[in-house]
């Protein structure tokens, strides 16, 4: 987001896991969610420090040593582009971050409409297995921004009566959802594709489920599948493509 609105300049450094845009790759980096570097961070001496809202201890400590945070939170979809106009409030950036936010929200319109006539087929949104087998399925209940986007790109998921933002289910509880469309996201650059066929056929054993009989296991690559940033609209659009595969371009 920073990035994004053109703030760049002004980071001094980024979390352990933080690798987009490229020019973060050059900062130091400070911990992350639940090992944060107090000692380094106090060194960069920073005017404000972005943390995450379930970062309490981290909050406390910085509030003692007078050092100005910004707390970023997010819950639904819509999230996105509200953090992303405060951020930019809290940046004297307003302008700037409302260009972007208003962006991302038109190419999530245009995304929107463009499937809003489809049938919508019940989907099963999976953020996590072990892999090659059908072991520890986490999957995307009926909260958060993965199943606002799934909803937006046009599909129903299949546990969206289910409130919370993931689950942990069972080959059982797939087979009695049924699910027409399976959509695994990963979230690194696409391996081989001798890798990608091992990973669908793990899927094949539970061939009674309409995914798996008709060939529907789409599977997704990229961090930015799964990261509430300015990135949604690719991740919106990747999952529209897979679902109404005729009707977004790549």
């Amino acid at each position: 987001m920073l990035y994004a609105m053109g703030a760049g300049s002004r980071v001094v450094a980024v979390s352990s896991f933080d690798h987009f845009p490229a020019e973060v790759d050059r900062l130091p980096r400070v911990g992350a969610l639940v090992d944060p570097d107090l000692e380094k961070i106090f060194s960069l001496r920073p005017d404000l420090v972005i943390i995450y809202g379930s970062q309490n201890d981290l909050a406390a400590k910085l509030a003692k040593a007078s050092v100005p945070t910004f707390t970023f939170r997010h819950g639904s979809l819509a999230d996105v582009t509200l953090m992303l106009r405060e951020l930019g409030r809290r940046l004297g950036m307003m302008k700037d971050a409302e260009r972007v936010a208003s962006g991302i929200e038109r190419e999530l319109d245009i995304i929107r409409i463009r499937v809003a006539r489809e049938v919508r087929p019940k989907t099963l949104l999976v953020i996590g297995r072990e892999p090659q087998s059908l072991r520890a399925i986490n999957v995307s209940g009926g909260y958060g921004f993965l199943n606002d986007l799934l909803t937006l790109a046009g599909g129903a998921n299949v546990f969206t009566d289910v409130k919370r933002e993931s689950l942990l289910v069972s080959t059982e509880t797939i087979l009695v959802r049924a699910p027409e469309v399976i959509l695994e996201l990963h979230y690194t650059d696409a391996p081989s594709r001798t890798h990608i066929d091992q990973e669908r056929a793990a899927w094949s054993i539970l061939s009674a489920v309409p995914a798996v009989k008709h060939g529907r296991v789409e599977l997704l690559f990229g961090e930015e599948l799964v990261l509430p940033g300015p990135r949604v609209v690719l991740a919106a659009a990747a999952f529209a493509r897979a679902l109404h595969p005729t009707l977004i371009p790549r």
